[in-house]
């Protein structure tokens, strides 16, 4: 056993599923009753107390966490969001789930790793604001931090970003293999090393952003050693829960298709093979006036899954095979298997409470990457220095 943790806006319990049978679950906080429901169905009942995390108090939460997981709502982060930001109705809600992680500080049982997970944009949101507020909470309350972006397509066929915020506290001993030798991301996370430039380019007028720098953690994290699965091992040829479109259904989405895309189905129909591809219907503003376009790919790589909110965010698979092209709606299980669940995960029956579960959450791999790489070799040597010291 590795450890415990707590398990925040917690969904289906993808995180759970990914740091495995070596971390035990102390508590796990949703606010969508539906989403409760299912996570029980799949871990029992027990851990799981739905209720909208500003309600919270410490004495809701049991024990004493090694991990806290927080893959907090990314609509107000996200680049297709409205831009509100940390200041939003829905990503807004970190700020109540921090000041409960506080208060477990204040009590002496606040979790020694926290680990925060949302879209890669929330490094740029609000220029960069949103990402310095956030370690500048952490920082304030006693941690040291690091963040990485992983896409799951190291790992499942999906383009995924995320941004891992990672988090340990002050009096835990890091071990160095934990941590760039180089001290610096440049090559390794452009992304993360252009941030941390951001922010100490920012100390000057903005001097609190030097307790960001100076708690700033360079967290290595390696390649995945094993080969992905492609697009075709995930697809089934008769899926339960969505059918094949009618030849007028599948015609429409090829004319909404600009030159280049439809010049890809030509490409797939002349492969001789059977191709499967993915496809998003999109609204696109040309010559002033907004219009809806079907962009697909053929890379053996799925779009990123998102939550259906109408039928544009649905993702849709189109086969081809010669001369024939077919198209539907990609199935729930298709995509769990896109975010890594195993195929015994019980799902939802109903396709849209299925789909928008899964949409929500966060690739089980990657967790479970981050978990033997870095969660895991932290809680070792925890252990260590315990001994030591008795």
């Amino acid at each position: 056993m590795s450890g415990t943790f707590y398990e925040f806006f917690a969904g289906a319990g993808m995180a759970r599923a990914g740091l495995g049978d070596r971390w035990r679950c102390l508590f796990a906080n949703d606010i969508d009753l539906k989403k409760a429901g299912t996570y029980d169905d799949n871990w029992g009942a027990g851990a799981m107390k739905p209720a909208d995390v500003k309600t919270l108090k410490p004495t809701d939460l049991p024990g004493e966490a090694d991990l806290v997981w927080a893959s907090f709502p990314c609509q107000d982060l996200s680049l297709a969001g409205g831009g509100a930001g940390l200041r939003g109705e829905r990503s807004g809600v970190f700020w109540p789930f921090w000041r409960l992680i506080a208060q477990l500080n204040e009590e002496g049982r606040g979790p020694p790793i926290v680990a925060l997970e949302n879209v890669a944009a929330t490094l740029t949101s609000h220029s960069g604001k949103d990402f310095e507020a956030l370690c500048l909470a952490l920082v304030d309350a006693g941690y040291k931090v690091g963040a990485r972006v992983i896409d799951a397509v190291l790992f499942v066929p999906q383009s995924r970003p995320r941004m891992f915020l990672i988090a340990v506290r002050d009096d835990v001993t890091i071990p160095a293999g934990l941590v760039e030798p180089s001290g610096s991301l440049a090559g390794v996370d452009s992304r993360v090393a252009a941030t941390y430039d951001r922010i100490v380019s920012r100390v000057v007028d903005e001097p609190e952003l030097q307790r960001v720098v100076d708690a700033w953690i360079n967290w290595s994290v390696p390649l995945p050693s094993t080969k992905r699965a492609g697009l075709a091992e995930i697809i089934e040829d008769e899926p339960e829960g969505v059918e094949w479109h009618s030849q007028d259904e599948t015609k429409t989405l090829i004319d909404r298709m600009s030159d280049i895309n439809r010049r890809k189905v030509i490409k797939a129909s002349k492969a001789g093979a059977r191709m499967f591809g993915t496809a998003y219907r999109r609204t696109r503003v040309h010559k002033g006036v907004k219009t809806v376009r079907t962009e697909v790919r053929f890379d053996g790589i799925a779009g990123c899954l998102r939550t259906p909110s109408g039928g544009s965010s649905r993702q849709i698979v189109i086969e081809v095979k010669g001369r024939r092209v077919r198209s539907r709606l990609m199935s729930s299980r298709e995509a769990a298997r896109l975010m890594g669940m195993s195929d015994k995960y019980k799902l939802p029956s109903a396709y849209n409470e299925a789909y928008h579960l899964i949409g929500d959450g966060v690739a089980v791999p990657v967790v479970d990457h981050l978990a033997r790489n870095i969660f895991d070799p932290l809680m070792a040597a925890m252990r260590c220095n315990l001994r030591l010291v008795a």
